[in-house]
């Protein structure tokens, strides 16, 4: 994105907005008419492949996945790179095995192999990449795939890290931990808005993906533009009002600044700017999606979670008068209260807490803020995002033991 100091007056206005716009134009073009199976987050795309059949996984769309992802995020769609990831390498992994001497059982198995290999990449943890495989993309636990699994997420980890270090994805530079009982139930509390503010998300991206895909009055290639347009303006109005960056891309940096706790040094400013944050995030990623842009959803949901979390970290500071570390905690808690709620893995969402910051001290907080979030959201809404986004496509996802019963795994892989 454009930085303020290098853009004359006001010019930066217009290409904060600009950026986003014609990202999504080109995106939309090439999505449209060239590898449409590269839209949207990955991870349906894989899912389905592995529910009826390998063929789906085309390599070009994860070639095109590849290059439109690096596109979009990069000119400012609010979007994240970790879905992308999980296609781009099972689509490559597919093509590798379609000229293996193997059957075609076994390239079948080797999808949620390379899903995991993607997710252990991508957010430089292996443990959560096998815990997320299992339950969101197999389903089930599944033994004669588990060793795959296991064996790609670990040597994904350390190819990544032997390039880009030892390192988690957000630094957390205080090793945090519950310091009060009274914050136990603040933290259930901030597991019920959680769950609220998830469901806000997934309806919202739901019926706007659905409106979009109804509206034939524009065609089809000039949604993302639409989807980039609305996403600068936020950005825009972010910058203006609130004085800060985050609605672009995956927003890792401010989100860092919320865990650090650095926001909390503007006091009650903070608390504004983070619940200003939280909603203005969900609005721009819904329509960086909605429109049918190249991205996943993992990060801004990450995002959404420690600006909702931060929020909660002030009133608790105020209320009980505890340190201003507590922002910092609250915030972490809240990435995997709002990543269970929406994405509904809840063991990844608290796996994934631990290793992409290193901190295994809130294990009590997560488990409260977070079992909460993912049961009262799955209460409201028993079908999985993934799943219902699928559907909007027309494809229906049966449980894995229907599958096998009703013998589609069988003639999927032949």
């Amino acid at each position: 994105m454009i930085d303020r100091a290098f853009a004359p007056n006001h010019s930066w206005i217009f290409w904060v907005i600009a950026t986003p716009t014609l990202g999504g134009l080109v995106a939309g073009i090439l999505l449209t008419y060239v590898v449409p199976g590269a839209a949207g987050s990955g991870i349906p795309q894989v899912k389905a492949a592995y529910a009826f059949g390998s063929e789906r996984l085309s390599f070009g769309d994860a070639v095109g996945k590849f290059f439109l992802s690096i596109f979009q995020i990069g000119s400012g769609a609010s979007l994240g790179r970790e879905g992308p990831t999980v296609q781009i390498c099972s689509g490559i992994i597919n093509k590798i095995a379609r000229n293996l001497p193997i059957t075609a059982q076994s390239r079948h198995r080797m999808l949620p192999v390379a899903a995991a290999a993607g997710i252990a990449a991508a957010f430089n943890a292996p443990i959560s990449a096998i815990i997320f495989t299992v339950e969101e993309v197999v389903g089930e636990m599944d033994q004669t795939l588990l060793t795959g699994v296991v064996v790609a997420a670990a040597i994904a980890a350390v190819v990544e890290r032997s390039i880009l270090g030892h390192h988690p994805v957000l630094h957390v530079a205080v090793t945090y931990g519950l310091e009060h009982a009274s914050q136990l139930l603040a933290y259930g509390l901030l597991g019920l808005v959680a769950a609220g503010v998830s469901a806000l998300f997934r309806e919202s991206l739901l019926r706007l993906r659905l409106r979009f895909k109804g509206w034939h009055a524009v065609p089809a290639w000039i949604h993302p533009a639409i989807g980039g347009a609305v996403t600068g303006a936020i950005a825009v109005a972010a910058m203006i009002s609130l004085k800060t960056g985050g609605i672009n891309g995956g927003g890792y940096d401010v989100l860092s600044e919320a865990l650090a706790g650095s926001l909390a040094l503007k006091g009650s400013l903070a608390l504004k700017v983070m619940l200003a944050l939280s909603f203005l995030k969900i609005a721009a990623t819904v329509f960086s999606y909605a429109s049918g842009g190249a991205g996943g959803i993992f990060a801004p949901a990450l995002f959404v979670g420690a600006m909702l979390g931060g929020v909660f970290g002030h009133l608790d500071q105020a209320v009980f008068e505890h340190s201003g570390e507590s922002i910092g905690v609250f915030a972490l808690v809240g990435m995997g209260a709002v990543f269970a709620g929406l994405i509904r893995a809840p063991i990844t969402s608290i796996l994934i807490i631990f290793e992409m910051t290193g901190n295994y001290e809130l294990i009590l907080p997560l488990m409260i803020s977070n079992m909460l979030a993912y049961t009262l959201s799955h209460h409201w809404s028993p079908m999985p995002l993934y799943d219902a986004l699928l559907l909007q496509d027309g494809i229906e996802l049966q449980h894995p033991s229907e599958r096998q019963a009703s013998g589609n795994v069988v003639s999927a892989v032949g």
